[in-house]
């Protein structure tokens, strides 16, 4: 199994540190994980409060000159707001600074702001997501392109420079709900991630079935398609009563910001998440059998840690990754393997 470390870039009202060192701190923990041996770090995109992540290529292009072997990756690029072009064109330059460790991970996003800011909507976003998609992935793939859709202005035999470092890169599909992502990523062949974050695990695997059972639909070889999935926090320490104790008040902060905002929490209590949701609190051991159940039911060869310390000091929060790469990694990838991130069709 691989292993990456994702962050959104949460900047709340109560943040103690200013902007500029949290995307400061964000660059550090890119450092900090590839130091640690995780395979990729990730940076998603968001449009509103409570995040700061809305320029994903910009922070990735600064972590790719601190770093040399992590795989880099959006999670997500909110494909259905951007200009396909200019987003090819942040990227191939990207793909070309960090030497070809480019990962993308796209998805429509979510947040209110987005109808606002992108007018963009719930009516169209889907089809929106799939269009940029479908022009983006021939912008990568031919010199020239001639097409023609519904959100953007034609082209006519266009040359979009620069040409890419990998041919082609690869493309993830990043998915929480939506059948039409999934078959999105089925129908081209490329891989999909699951969010695995606020439900329990049946809702999740009943998408990456449905994934699968696309993937043979459209004629591709079912050893090929490639899954990753999420976790909703994570907290290691020596023995599962240390790890409890320590997460607990993390976890009941976070129960009760979702009441604050009128939303009754999936899992109540910690103990609940522990047992039905995909967090990850308690000793390597029993971090290491709950990913071999949740692997049983998804089949997944990658999983994302949070790269932030949400809630824990930095010392636990090091400490924690730490643990997970000496005790829980080395097991887990002896256990589970899964084909390698590595750079593939680069000059």
């Amino acid at each position: 199994m691989k292993f990456l470390a994702i962050t959104l870039i949460v900047h709340g009202p109560d943040a103690t540190k200013s902007t500029h060192q949290r995307l400061r701190e964000v660059v550090d923990n890119a450092v900090l994980a590839e130091e640690l041996g995780f395979d990729g770090f990730g940076v998603g995109e968001r449009h509103e409060r409570p995040f700061i992540s809305s320029s994903p290529p910009v922070v990735l292009s600064h972590i790719a000159a601190r770093t040399s072997t992590i795989r880099l990756f959006t999670a997500v690029t909110t494909l259905s707001l951007l200009d396909p072009v200019r987003a090819y064109e942040d990227y191939a330059t990207l793909d070309h600074l960090s030497d070809g460790r480019l990962e993308l991970m796209i998805g429509k996003g979510n947040g209110a702001a987005q109808a606002q800011l992108f007018h963009v909507t719930a009516a169209d976003q889907w089809d929106r997501n799939r269009e940029g998609y479908e022009l983006f992935r021939r912008l990568w793939r031919e010199d020239r392109v001639t097409w023609e859709g519904r959100f953007r202005p034609s082209l006519t035999d266009a040359e979009v420079l620069p040409r890419p470092y990998q041919q082609p890169v690869r493309v993830w599909h990043g998915s929480a709900t939506s059948r039409e992502s999934v078959d999105l990523a089925a129908r081209f062949g490329d891989p999909l991630f699951s969010a695995n974050v606020t439900n329990p695990i049946d809702p999740y695997a009943e998408l990456i079935d449905y994934y699968r059972e696309r993937w043979v639909h459209y004629g591709h070889d079912p050893a090929d398609a490639l899954v990753g999935a999420g976790s909703a926090g994570f907290y290691a320490a020596r023995t599962s009563q240390e790890a409890v104790e320590t997460y607990r008040p993390i976890y009941d902060k976070r129960l009760a910001l979702f009441r604050s905002v009128g939303v009754e929490p999936v899992f109540p209590t910690l103990e609940d998440a522990i047992e039905r949701s995909s967090i990850l609190v308690g000793s390597p051991r029993q971090i290491i059998d709950k990913v071999h159940r949740y692997h049983a039911r998804f089949g997944h060869e990658v999983m994302h840690l949070s790269a932030e310390p949400d809630g824990l000091t930095e010392k636990q929060h090091r400490r924690s990754l730490e643990l997970f790469q000496s005790e829980i990694a080395p097991v887990l990838r002896r256990e589970l393997p899964s084909r390698p991130l590595t750079k593939a069709n680069v000059p």
